[in-house]
C-alpha cells in the first residue's frame, strides 16, 4: 500500500488519486501539516469516492508535526486511535518519544501496552535512528531508537531508517520475531555523516537488502501490510513522481509473491 507521504509536496487527496491509478492495494494516511490528513471525514469521503480503504495511520510524531493535534504525546496517540477506529485501520504507526519529552519517555512502554489493552487497534512502534556528526553519534530519541531494545507488542520496520542508522534490516527483523506487524518499504545508501541520512529511496537504489527482505516476509507467511514510504520530493515532474511509484510498487509485488493477501 501507499503511504501519503509518498506524494509529497503533494497533499492527501493527490495521494488517493496517485494509489488508484496505479494500483496500489490501500493507504497509510501520514497525519501532518495538511488539514486534510488531519480531518476524519474527508478522509472518509476520499475512501468512499476512490473505493480504497485505509489499512494504517501514522501518528504525527515527527519534527514537522510538533504542534499537529497539540503539544501532549498521548493526546496526538489517542486522536491517531479514534481515526484508525473510524477509517476502518487496524495499525496505528509511533515513533519513540524524542528525548526530551522526558514524562512521556519514562511513561511509553506501560502507557502503550495500557492502551493496546482497551483496543483492537495494534500500535506499531516504528526503528529511527542516531544522529552522527563530527565523529559523534547522538540518540535523540529514549528509551531508544531500536525497537529491539523497547519492551512494545508491535513493530514497524522502516528500511530506510536502518540505513541511515547502519542496522541489518534482516537481523532485526530477525530478532522483533512475531513482534514485526507492519513495513515501511525504502532504501537508502547509508552514507556516514551524510547530511540526508533518512533518504526514502525507491527500494533497489540503496544499499538494503529489500528483495532479500521481502522474499523472508514471503516465505515466513508475515500477516501485516507493507507500505512503500520513499521520497520523491525532487521528482521534476508528477509523470516522474508516479513513474517512482510505479517502479516501488512493481518492485514489492515482484518479490512478495508469497505474502498472503489482506
Amino acid at each position: 500500500m501507499l503511504s501519503t507521504s509518498s506524494v509529497y509536496p503533494e497533499r492527501t487527496p493527490d495521494a488517493f488519486e496517485t494509489a488508484v491509478r496505479l494500483g496500489y492495494d490501500g493507504i497509510e494516511v501520514m497525519v501532518y501539516t495538511d488539514p486534510v490528513s488531519q480531518n476524519v471525514d474527508v478522509i472518509k469521503r476520499l475512501i468512499d469516492y476512490h473505493q480504497i480503504p485505509v489499512l494504517a495511520v501514522h501518528a504525527p510524531s515527527l519534527l514537522l508535526t510538533q504542534r499537529v493535534w497539540g503539544r501532549e504525546p498521548w493526546e496526538k496517540i489517542r486522536r491517531s486511535q479514534d481515526m484508525a477506529e473510524q477509517l476502518g485501520a487496524r495499525i496505528v504507526v509511533v515513533h519513540p518519544p524524542f528525548r526530551w519529552q522526558r514524562d512521556y519517555a519514562i511513561d511509553f512502554e506501560t502507557g502503550l501496552a495500557a492502551m493496546e489493552a482497551e483496543t483492537d487497534i495494534i500500535f506499531a512502534v516504528e526503528n529511527m535512528f542516531p544522529l552522527r556528526a563530527r565523529g559523534r553519534e547522538i540518540a535523540p530519541y529514549a528509551p531508544s531508537w531500536d525497537p529491539t531494545a523497547i519492551n512494545c507488542a508491535n513493530v514497524t520496520i522502516d528500511l530506510s531508517h536502518t540505513a541511515a542508522s547502519g542496522s541489518d534490516p534482516l537481523a532485526m527483523a530477525e530478532a522483533v520475531g512475531g513482534r514485526l506487524t507492519h513495513v515501511h518499504l525504502a532504501d537508502g545508501t547509508g552514507v556516514p555523516n551524510g547530511p540526508f541520512p533518512d533518504e526514502h529511496l525507491v527500494p533497489g537504489r540503496g544499499s538494503q537488502p529489500c528483495a532479500e527482505f521481502l522474499h523472508r516476509l514471503g516465505a515466513s507467511g508475515y500477516p501485516g501490510v507493507v507500505v512503500l514510504e520513499v521520497n520523491t520530493r525532487r521528482a521534476p515532474s508528477r509523470d516522474a513522481r508516479e513513474a517512482d511509484l510505479a517502479e516501488s510498487l512493481a518492485f514489492a509485488r515482484e518479490h512478495l509473491t508469497h505474502v498472503p493477501a489482506r
